[in-house]
């Protein structure tokens, strides 16, 4: 298909999607709100799964395919988990042509062994490959900017950074540009479709790995062009992020330090403030059960000590003393380097952690070429719900996903299908229920799964709580929970801590969306103005982003996953022992 295509982000989908269609002759433009390497995939540490065409003894395609549906909770798109698992070794060779060098097992100059493939949390064997060790995200990202920069000094790729988008253009029905916000001025691009691959929304909550630039713009834009979204109640904690509070030196790092998931898989091991290892208690894998297990069980473990907003510690001596002087310096630079920037030797001392919000399983839904339910506009990566990540991402499939699915959305796009949603893999359109909400999950699920919705939907109970009239926002403000406090990015990321993290309950969240009720009538976050603050509109885009999850969460009363409901009606007299709950152990 001859036309142009508008990619939007610069992390790994985006970079690659830009690429592959750059090279294949489509008139690409590539925008980003920030620096190409402004994005969560610059701060990946823990690597890229693929089972290669020679991989570690006794892995296979579908033992990987088995270790992600095992760690999504039975909520995964079996059909796209398939896909991905598959193709995998056809986009690490694509990496590769664009220069990405992954870590080898002898890496001297005169001896190039193969991969180096690590093990992670709930994956049976080892196929995580790196690159630097734990800078693999930044490695990858480096290669995919300079092949960018290159494309364009070619004139084959159109670059537009510090171009912020605030806008989908649509024509009978179809996406077909971008506006965007550069310079202080607004602007226009016209395309023939948009490709989505902005990244997440950590900064929804206070204690967060992602960077600044992580706060739901594509989800937002994709709503309010009225496409789809599912499972926006899984977002994932990762387990294991330095808190800076609790280190001799906070102002040696430059927002929250996340450890990687390696470390743990190298032999690292948890600890409360007693020194004891409690872990075992909670899941028969320890610290190496899936991360949403690790996450719930840090924070019910504080809960127990009385300290719910404490942290505990992770301790990797004995990595050190089991693998040898310097082992953890040649094995994780970074992490090293800046553990050490924050006055802690972890080779002699245990190092502060706690839960922090790290990946949203949920997104703008899209078929297995990364369709979404409107046409012309594409997802890829984390902005995405392709049903691959369930209710718990299995790690190291996120930089995957990003990579298979952006490259689908270009074949689809260089394909020229008239038709939109019809090949197999397509959402399904589903039976309306109440509230004309659809019953069937992306993946198939049960009506119990999580129905998509939009806009008007998704916040009709909220607009019924205020008294305001059918699908419209609330216009004044009530003295419910959190009253007198007026909006600020800063009291949002405080609310949904509080109120819908890693613990959740159905009075958090009513009472979290009684107080996103109050803000919206002053906010809109449906809407966007005319302003020529960027943050201002990012302000929006996470009260519309805040609003979704939390009325996903009040819509699926038990736990699932990252989801973990408190006041689950089955389970709520285990509460006060802490004793394990079910789901801690199956997912």
């Amino acid at each position: 298909m001859t036309g142009r295509l508008a990619v939007v982000g610069s992390g790994i989908a985006g970079l690659y999607a830009a690429l592959l269609a750059a090279d294949a002759g489509t008139d690409v433009v590539l925008l980003t709100k920030g620096a190409l390497d402004h994005s969560n995939t610059w701060y990946a540490q823990g690597g890229i799964s693929a089972v290669l065409a020679e991989p570690a003894p006794g892995d296979t395609v579908a033992a990987h395919i088995a270790d992600t549906l095992r760690a999504g909770a039975g909520h995964c798109n079996e059909a796209a988990v398939r896909l991905m698992c598959a193709e995998a070794r056809q986009d690490i060779a694509g990496l590769q042509r664009y220069g990405v060098a992954f870590d080898t097992e002898h890496s001297d100059a005169t001896n190039d062994g193969g991969p180096a493939l690590g093990l992670e949390a709930a994956h049976s064997a080892p196929r995580i490959l790196h690159a630097g060790g734990d800078a693999t995200g930044a490695r990858v990202a480096a290669a995919l900017i300079q092949a960018v920069l290159s494309r364009q000094d070619e004139g084959k790729l159109t670059l537009l950074t510090q171009a912020h988008a605030t806008g989908l253009v649509a024509r009978a029905g179809r996406v077909t540009g971008v506006e965007y916000l550069r310079d202080g001025r607004h602007a226009s691009l016209d395309a023939d479709a948009v490709l989505l691959a902005t990244g997440g929304a950590g900064q929804l909550f206070a204690q967060t790995t992602n960077p600044a630039v992580a706060t739901a713009d594509g989800l937002a834009l994709a709503v309010r062009a009225g496409a789809a979204t599912a499972d926006l109640e899984f977002f994932q904690f990762h387990p294991t992020c330095l808190v800076s509070s609790a280190t001799p030196r906070p102002t040696g790092l430059n927002g929250p330090l996340l450890i990687s998931e390696a470390v743990r898989g190298e032999g690292a091991v948890l600890l409360d403030s007693g020194g004891r290892r409690f872990m075992k208690a909670y899941h028969p894998d320890a610290e190496l059960a899936p991360r949403d297990v690790v996450s719930r069980s840090i924070a019910l473990h504080l809960a127990k000590l009385g300290d719910p907003t404490g942290h505990v510690y992770l301790d990797a001596r004995g990595i050190e003393q089991e693998r040898g002087a310097g082992f953890l310096q040649q094995r994780f630079p970074t992490l090293t380097r800046k553990t050490l920037d924050a006055g802690i030797d972890w080779t002699r001392q245990l190092v502060p952690v706690a839960p922090a919000a790290h990946y949203w399983m949920g997104g703008v839904r899209t078929d297995l070429s990364a369709r979404t339910t409107v046409p012309g506009l594409y997802a890829a990566g984390e902005v995405a719900c392709t049903g691959v990540q369930g209710a718990n991402r299995l790690a190291s499939n996120s930089l995957l996903e990003g990579l298979v699915f952006g490259r689908r959305a270009v074949e689809s796009f260089l394909s020229g299908t008239p038709t939109w949603g019809s090949p197999e893999g397509a959402p399904p359109r589903a039976a309306s229920g109440a509230g004309g909400l659809p019953l069937t999950h992306a993946s198939g699920a049960p009506s119990g799964a999580r129905p998509h919705v939009t806009v008007p939907a998704a916040l009709e109970g909220a607009a019924d709580r205020s008294g305001a009239p059918g699908e419209s926002w609330p216009t004044s403000v009530d003295r419910g929970e959190g009253a007198g406090e007026p909006f600020s990015r800063d009291a949002l990321r405080r609310l949904m801590t509080s109120h819908a993290g890693v613990l959740r309950s159905g009075e958090l969240l009513l009472g979290a969306a009684a107080t996103l009720d109050r803000w919206a009538g002053v906010v809109r976050p449906d809407a966007v103005d005319a302003s020529a603050d960027p943050l201002a509109h990012e302000d929006r885009n996470l009260l519309l982003a805040a609003h979704l999850l939390v009325a996903a969460a009040l819509k699926r009363g038990e736990s699932l996953g990252a989801h973990y409901r408190s006041d689950e009606p089955a389970e709520t007299d285990n509460l006060p022992s802490l004793r394990p709950k079910a789901s801690l152990l199956h997912d």
